[in-house]
């Protein structure tokens, strides 16, 4: 029989497969958009909460570009709020407005005038589109700028959402740190930002931030309603001038009609952000030292590999009910995963372990339903079996009992003589080794096709183990006057397990007399070649059409005529000879016709078949 593959092993295979294919499909943008979309959802789910932390917005708004000139008007309108604060100074100014081109003398004198009563400036820098330098502003804005800053977002990673800013840029040999990033440093009285491959440092403060990746800092987004954020016609109007005293002030556009610098980000709620508040969330987030760390590419693979090898597991260990139940906590694990990493400040990409998880408990859970069903189609076939057995020994062996019990009861009844005694005896004696003998014979056939029993092999002459079944035959031959004739070479030796191809040969021959009409011939026929060994029974019976031939091997099978003949029957008979001639590596051709009778021949192969049932 062919070795059944360990369970456990194919749940492991099975398990291994799916952390396969999670893994593949992880490198997907498919997957990296449902990355990101879990990472968003996340940000909604937990808001960020955290003290306010000293910082504002001046804003150009749409009432505030409106009022006073607006785009044209926008040096002036900085140059008035940048005035007005100098009475309430703000520890740092970074001012997110483009100013790389000459404009109007007066205005830009009155703006040069106030950036020069400003402390702790910080102006904007953008790099050309094509990355080949940077677009400063003017020199007479840049000379009291205590820092140039540069504006870039980062969209992505994977789509246009701004999850993170970069807190360095580079173009040609001039490095620019970000705004945000300048705005920490003058806010902490650091001489200067010391970069690693790693890491930033700012006196005592270290942000973790990958140069290999561009210096990425994932910004903790909070609601920008909770922020101070005052209109710049506020300001230049005297009003709330005070707020911003000591705070760390970012001056910008949000007037969606002027500001090109707006971006998605997990929040916008379908309203782009502006760059000067986005700018202002990555300080808070540096400030407040409320980082998010990502996880390296290996960790989701890692705990994709876990989690599978979890899935298979628990349908080793558990059965049934309770092995859906633990796969449905695992499952809930896996999705409460991410969020839990979340709350502790790392981003884990979920798609690799959360498919790797449904991959892996569906195919067990298949696995096992089709495992167990087959057990269940096992322990039928078993019980089918065990009841045509019961029906085999009713059929097969009544003869003999009849035999015993009348042969018995003559005995105990009557007073016979001594050579009738002994005759009746003998016959007891002979049908009692006869029903042995064909339990022994029935037994044998069951091991042999459930593979637990050797073949008990030996070479002996075909023409005496045909004379044996004609003499156990030749009473129901005689019954119906049925002539049995052999034709086979003298002294043809053949290779096979003795008793149990006796069986076989005498259930053919019998069937043969059963099913044939009275007063004709059968023929038992033998051939040898060096490849095969053939043995033929003929008869002129009622014969068969080719369904019936093709179904002829199945238990409890009986043709249609066979059951109109009145002949008695089980349909066992032939799915036994079936057995036997398989076992020894053969097979049963069947020749019919309907009136015109059947040729039923085993064919043995001609050398030693394997003496063992694998």
């Amino acid at each position: 029989m062919p070795r059944r593959v360990s369970i456990p092993l194919l749940y492991t295979a099975f398990a291994t497969a799916a952390a396969a294919a999670a893994i593949l499909l992880s490198w997907t943008p498919l997957a990296a958009q449902f990355d990101n979309n879990i990472y968003d959802y996340l940000f909604r789910l937990r808001p960020t909460q955290r003290e306010e932390n000293g910082v504002a917005l001046v804003t150009f708004d749409e009432r505030s570009l409106s009022e006073h000139g607006g785009i044209r008007g926008m040096r002036r309108a900085l140059a008035g709020a940048l005035t007005q604060m100098a009475a309430a100074p703000p520890k740092v100014v970074a001012v997110d407005v483009t100013l790389t081109d000459e404009g109007d003398e007066r205005e830009d004198a009155a703006l040069e005038a106030a950036f020069a009563r400003t402390g702790n400036l910080i102006l904007g820098s953008e790099m050309m589109p094509d990355s080949s330098a940077w677009q400063d502003p003017i020199p007479r804005f840049r000379r009291s700028a205590q820092a140039l800053g540069h504006v870039h977002a980062m969209a992505g990673p994977d789509d246009e959402i701004n999850r993170r800013v970069a807190l360095e840029r580079v173009s040609g040999r001039t490095r620019r740190w970000a705004l945000s990033l300048e705005a920490l440093r003058l806010a902490t009285g650091a001489a200067e930002i010391e970069s690693s491959p790693t890491d930033l440092t700012l006196g005592a403060r270290v942000i973790a931030s990958r140069w290999d990746e561009g210096r990425p800092l994932w910004v903790r987004y909070r609601d920008p309603a909770a922020m101070v954020r005052i209109p710049i016609g506020e300001v230049i109007a005297g009003r709330r001038v005070a707020e911003l005293q000591g705070r760390i002030v970012f001056i910008g556009v949000t007037a969606q009609s002027a500001v090109q610098d707006r971006l998605f980000t997990p929040l916008s709620g379908g309203i782009p952000m502006p760059g000067v508040i986005i700018h202002s969330q990555a300080y808070e987030t540096m400030a407040a030292a409320d980082f998010l760390q990502e996880t390296g590419p290996l960790m989701p693979l890692m705990l994709a590999l876990l989690v599978a090898a979890l899935a298979a597991a628990l349908f080793t260990l558990a059965r049934g009910w309770l092995s859906y139940a633990a796969a449905a906590v695992l499952l809930v694990a896996v999705h409460a995963t991410p969020y839990v990493c979340f709350t502790q400040g790392i981003i884990l990409r979920p798609f690799a372990p959360l498919a790797a998880a449904w991959l892996a408990v569906l195919t067990c859970a298949g696995l096992q339903y089709f495992y167990v069903r087959r057990q269940l189609f096992d322990s039928e076939a078993t019980t089918t079996r065990y009841q045509q057995a019961f029906h085999f020994v009713a059929h097969e062996m009544r003869t003999p009992l009849t035999a015993i019990q009348g042969s018995s009861e003559l005995i105990t009844r009557y007073n016979l003589p001594d050579p009738k005694r002994k005759e009746l005896g003998q016959m007891i004696n002979s049908e009692s080794k006869r029903l042995a003998k064909m339990i022994t014979t029935f037994l044998d056939v069951e091991k042999l096709t459930a593979g637990q029993m050797e073949l008990r092999l030996s070479t002996f002459p075909l023409q005496e183990l045909v004379d044996l079944c004609y003499q156990r035959a030749l009473p129901l031959a005689e019954r119906k006057q049925i002539r049995i004739t052999s034709d086979i070479a003298e002294n043809l030796p053949i290779h096979a397990d003795r008793e149990l191809l006796e069986y076989a040969l005498y259930n053919l021959i019998t069937n043969a007399i059963k099913y044939s009409s009275p007063e004709t011939d059968i023929l038992v026929s033998a051939r040898a070649t060096p490849q095969e060994m053939s043995i033929s029974v003929q008869d002129h019976g009622m014969g068969m059409d080719a369904q019936e031939v093709k179904n002829l091997f199945r238990k409890f099978y009986r043709t249609r005529r066979a059951e109109q003949s009145g002949e008695m029957g089980t349909g066992i008979g032939l799915s036994i000879v079936q057995q036997i001639v398989s076992v020894h590596s053969g097979r049963v051709d069947v020749a019919s016709e309907p009136g015109k009778g059947s040729t039923f021949t085993v064919v043995l192969p001609a050398q030693r078949p394997p003496e063992t049932l694998h």
